[in-house]
């Protein structure tokens, strides 16, 4: 069994949330948040922004850790056991950039109910549910616009 720790954003602009989409090789392909490795020394949070710079191109901020997911999927010579840790983050704009080397095809904004449904794996729609909730209620207590 490999274990392997990832980081990764829910980012919100106006209400809307920053997706990917990935296209490899025609064998791999859905709408996913940007999430990546944890690099040797680097804190979750770095991990996190990071992740999200590269991938997307946005310069996110944190506003709150949100969660854990974990999950197993089999690679040729294993089985990899996954834990990714999942922060709510704000963008300044509705710009993003795929980052191609990854096999992102796509990036933008959606509504909660399009994002839902366009991500592909369940664990990510569970965190998306977890972030716009933290969203809603910060929004309406008018602290996300704040700091």
């Amino acid at each position: 069994m490999i274990e392997a720790v990832s980081c990764g954003g829910v980012v919100i602009f106006r209400g809307k949330i920053l997706l990917l989409y990935k296209n490899y090789r025609n064998r791999y392909e859905g709408w996913v948040l940007p999430k990546g490795t944890v690099e040797t020394g680097e804190m979750f949070p770095a991990t996190a922004l990071r992740e999200v710079r590269e991938e997307t191109g946005v310069q996110a901020r944190i506003v709150k850790y949100i969660g854990k997911s974990d999950y197993t999927f089999n690679v040729p010579e294993d089985t990899v056991e996954k834990e990714v840790h999942w922060y709510l983050m704000r963008s300044g704009s509705y710009y993003s950039k795929p980052q191609r080397e990854e096999y992102f095809m796509d990036s933008g904004y959606y509504k909660y109910h399009e994002a839902y449904h366009l991500l592909k794996f369940a664990n990510e729609k569970q965190m998306l549910e977890n972030a716009y909730g933290e969203y809603q209620l910060l929004y309406r207590a008018r602290l996300w616009d704040q700091g």
